[in-house]
């Protein structure tokens, strides 16, 4: 496991999880030398022992690994932290990034990539989770509540109306945030792309639908028949519900 790491660096702390020992050599040398932290692994594993004894900023995952594929490790780190994820996939595979997406990946390259434009990515990522946190601050307190759900834009969480807690990635969230901020009002795509977090410079133009269609299957009870995220044809998207604002959140 290549667990070397350079002296503390602002960049950000960046884990490459990849069975292919050149493309991890490769990556993190690049990504050294533009100033991060990097640690290296081959396997789910050894990736869970680095995300268990180190604060990782984001990680970077094949989707093709030994054992546990990189969509059930994503899936599986989905459940417990809302670690930026970028997936590498097989170049023309679309399922494979529509897999990606629905498994709770922030954002995809597809192989062989350059290491230039994944960094670009990664930055881009990077730059919109880490506007979580003065987004939080101003949110402090503030609870919107649509249908049976709660959602709580201070600890950024998601409850049924039973209490249970529906893991959201970083996209998901703050898509469902701009709904739940502008209810019952028709948001285009591009509107969409806007309010969660500004433009994403990804060449992907079902970006948004997919986020739509993984948020439907959390929060909706019919996914295929959604009476809560409405697709309005020609237009974009709705959220459907009233919106009400809790000044006391859950504990």
């Amino acid at each position: 496991m290549g667990m070397n790491d350079v002296a503390d660096t602002p960049a950000g702390h960046l884990l490459v999880v990849d069975d292919d020992r050149e493309i991890r050599g490769l990556l993190k040398r690049y990504f050294t030398r533009e100033g991060y932290r990097v640690s290296t692994a081959a396997n789910g594993v050894e990736m869970e022992q680095i995300v268990s004894n180190w604060k990782i900023d984001l990680i970077v995952l094949d989707l093709m690994l030994p054992g546990r594929d990189g969509l059930s490790l994503c899936r599986e780190l989905r459940k417990s932290t809302h670690v930026p994820i970028v997936m590498l996939t097989v170049m023309g595979e679309e399922d494979d990034r529509i897999r990606g997406f629905e498994g709770g990946a922030d954002d995809y390259i597809a192989k062989p990539f350059n290491p230039r434009e994944l960094l670009a990515r990664i930055r881009a990522v990077l730059r919109r989770t880490r506007m979580v946190a003065p987004t939080a601050e101003r949110a402090h307190g503030r609870v919107l509540c649509f249908g049976d759900w709660r959602l709580d834009l201070g600890m950024r969480r998601l409850t049924s109306s039973d209490g249970t807690l529906v893991d959201l990635s970083t996209a998901e969230f703050d898509l469902l945030t701009a709904f739940a901020e502008h209810p019952q009002q028709v948001l285009s795509r591009d509107q969409l792309l806007d309010l969660a977090r500004g433009k994403l410079e990804i060449p992907f133009d079902r970006k948004i639908d997919m986020q739509v269609s993984r948020l439907r299957h959390k929060i909706e009870e019919d996914p295929k028949n959604p009476t809560l995220i409405h697709t309005v044809r020609g237009g974009g998207y709705m959220l459907t519900a009233e919106v009400l604002i809790d000044e006391k959140p859950a504990a």
